[in-house]
């Protein structure tokens, strides 16, 4: 496929916000971008079309029961015999902070099971508080998650969230994820060693320190801190700092490896 054939569809509701700022991001990796409101998906019934899908920021019909949680029954009830066929013919899902919490909800991570009772959760901060604050991230380089294929290292993104504490229903569900690599992206230390739990290096408890997490078949990911928030060089935190200011910042290799990947694979 040309990479100018590339066709993202951003699914957004009342309460999103992050959804332009994902798509100018995908625009500049050369995709093509729409933005639909899922009442739109809906009344099309076009979501095959697509060749990947964004699920934003945001604060879903006002995060009303708990984040995610109204979108997500909305997605099961009225689209999840469409997005299970999407999810598996192997095009990518990408949900952020509100999207992760609704693939989380919805039952497409982490196991794509579709499950209406959720084996993981994204609970409030240990904190106590909305936590809104740059963090490092340590990228599984053995993780299958095709969305940090052209991301390694420690990258730094911006949170901004009050529910995202990362927890498992059982210890064997953490044990699960770590075996199968699904675990994509740990919050840790400037040095990249992870951050043990220690505040605010995690800066909401997650077991594991788990920032980001991926399907079995790395096709689909969700995290909480924001790589549209730092994808170009000026939204680092340290520009000012620069002598020279590259063009993309830490978040670029998450919409390239997106981009990227549905060129060769479709």
């Amino acid at each position: 496929m040309n990479r100018e054939n590339v066709k993202i569809c951003i699914m957004r509701v009342a309460g999103t916000n992050r959804d332009n700022d994902a798509a100018v991001c995908l625009e500049d990796q050369g995709a093509i971008v729409e933005i639909l409101h899922l009442n739109d998906i809906l009344r099309r019934r076009n979501l095959g079309t697509y060749h990947g899908l964004v699920i934003p920021g945001g604060f879903a019909y006002g995060d009303y029961v708990r984040a995610g949680a109204i979108w997500a029954k909305r997605i099961q009830n009225f689209l999840g015999k469409d997005l299970r066929a999407f999810a598996e013919s192997g095009k990518p899902i990408l949900g952020i902070c509100n999207g992760f919490q609704v693939l989380v909800e919805a039952g497409l991570l982490p196991f794509l099971d579709f499950s209406e009772s959720p084996v993981v959760a994204l609970a409030g901060n240990a904190s106590g508080r909305f936590e809104c604050r740059w963090v490092n991230l340590s990228i599984n380089g053995g993780s299958r998650c095709i969305f940090t294929s052209r991301a390694r290292g420690v990258r730094k993104f911006p949170i901004a969230h009050g529910e995202g504490c990362f927890i498992a229903r059982s210890p064997e569900v953490l044990e699960e994820l770590s075996r199968n690599n699904q675990i994509a992206l740990q919050y840790s230390r400037p040095d990249g060693e992870v951050a043990h739990l220690n505040y605010p290096d995690n800066p909401n408890g997650s077991d594991l320190d788990i920032a980001g997490i991926c399907s079995p078949s790395g096709t689909i990911m969700g995290l909480m801190p924001h790589p549209e928030d730092a994808y170009w060089g000026y939204q680092m935190p340290d520009w000012t700092e620069r002598r020279e200011i590259s063009p993309h910042g830490d978040g670029l290799g998450i919409f390239k490896s997106m981009v990227d990947y549905i060129e060769e694979k479709f």
